[in-house]
């Protein structure tokens, strides 16, 4: 539900809300459909790493966010705790792709919903 609005809007170059993180399009994660994102090296002329969020994580944290009114990196941790020890920088990539849709807004360490929650 909330993945295909994803794929269909957050396209390839974009940069992530919060992040100097880009997007590189759709992969695929321990075997499931993911926005593949890249994360720039610290050395000089090295290639950029990827990391990726699954359709199952995006689901879950969207259903955390249209439930609970909010999306904290304590749930993050204790919900989908593969990817936070992973990627932990999934939580702010997750969220800051919330607000790129207009669901979610970012202050103090959580994304709150916002009014464009319907799907």
């Amino acid at each position: 539900m909330i993945f295909q609005r994803i794929t269909s809007t957050v396209r390839p170059g974009a940069t992530l809300p919060g992040t100097k993180y880009t997007v590189k399009g759709l992969g695929k994660r321990r075997g499931e459909s993911a926005l593949v994102y890249r994360i720039g090296s610290r050395t000089p002329g090295a290639r950029p790493s990827e990391k990726g969020i699954t359709k199952s994580e995006f689901e879950q944290a969207y259903s955390q966010l249209v439930t609970a009114g909010r999306f904290t990196r304590k749930w993050f941790e204790a919900n989908l705790g593969r990817s936070a020890v992973e990627a932990p920088c999934n939580f702010k990539v997750m969220g800051g792709v919330f607000v790129m849709l207009g669901i979610a807004s970012y202050k103090r360490g959580e994304f709150t919903s916002t009014n464009g929650t319907n799907p």
